[in-house]
């Protein structure tokens, strides 16, 4: 829906990650939009501020007015997990650009960080919690 909200026409852009799940590539195309794809798989996939800038002025150069930038983290396909300062200069890089930020986290409960607990839904557990069986 928010694809649908921010792309008007073909000149309408998103900074999306490469590689990606295709849902993103897929549903920007269908809705009419460009993609802007970003990359470096030198740094083992991170996200490099300048790789999102280049990309960025790439796209206005020619005539493609950037409306989001899409994040998944940890990536889908590579693992890639952001670190907290990347994180924080992702969010300054779409404040100062006056992008919208699509942070996709699904998969934020599989990472493995043995020195922090990583709490996540359990069903079973709120069921019981609630009074409710599961089956």
């Amino acid at each position: 829906m928010m694809m649908q909200l921010l792309l008007s026409s073909e000149n309408d852009g998103f900074l999306c990650p490469i590689p990606q799940y295709p849902l993103y590539s897929a549903s920007i195309t269908l809705h009419g939009g460009t993609l802007v794809p970003y990359f470096d798989e030198a740094t083992g996939w991170g996200l490099e501020m300048s790789e999102l800038k280049k990309q960025l002025e790439d796209a206005k150069s020619k005539g493609i007015t950037v409306k989001a930038l899409i994040v998944i983290n940890p990536s889908n396909p590579t693992g890639q997990v952001l670190s907290e300062d990347n994180q924080r200069d992702i969010v300054k890089f779409c404040k100062n650009e006056g992008l919208v930020l699509l942070a996709y986290e699904v998969y934020q409960g599989n990472v493995y960080v043995p020195e922090k607990e990583i709490h996540s839904f359990n069903f079973q557990e709120s069921c019981q919690v609630d009074g409710l069986r599961r089956d």
